[in-house]
């Protein structure tokens, strides 16, 4: 694994752990794993009107995986769930090179860059949107 992978910007955004933790009484709730690496991320949110107005996560994974889920709960506060979800397709899109990066005002995101040559690690980017999305989906 190339050490380029794992470089300076993604360390800080994991040891960040922007969002880790619980929610005291969450409204929705979603788990994603892994089981091939064994990765796992819970988010559990609240919503106020069309917006969310608390997120947290527990990740248990990878470098990439806790990346991900900080980049989430950075930005998670006052979004609409609806952008959130699109940003994670788009996500998906871009790190399989279909497009091109899907939010530039998420700078985390372009820290990912390095992952776009290495297929077998977009799951570990892709796995805290994937539970966002079924905490969604249980509304």
């Amino acid at each position: 694994m190339s050490e380029d992978l794992y470089h300076a910007q993604l360390v800080a955004l994991a040891r960040a752990a922007d969002g880790a933790g619980r929610l005291d009484a969450p409204a929705l709730f979603g788990e994603a794993d892994n089981p091939l690496c064994g990765d796992r991320v819970r988010m559990t949110l609240r919503l106020d009107g069309d917006r969310i107005a608390a997120l947290a996560h527990e990740t248990r994974g990878c470098l990439l995986c806790e990346a991900a889920a900080a980049a989430i709960a950075r930005h998670a506060a006052g979004a609409r769930p609806r952008d959130l979800l699109a940003l994670g397709a788009g996500l998906r899109q871009w790190l399989n090179g279909d497009r091109p990066l899907p939010e530039p005002g998420w700078a985390e995101l372009a820290a990912f860059a390095p992952v776009k040559s290495v297929r077998g690690r977009h799951d570990c980017v892709l796995l805290p949107f994937d539970a966002l999305r079924t905490a969604l989906a249980s509304r």
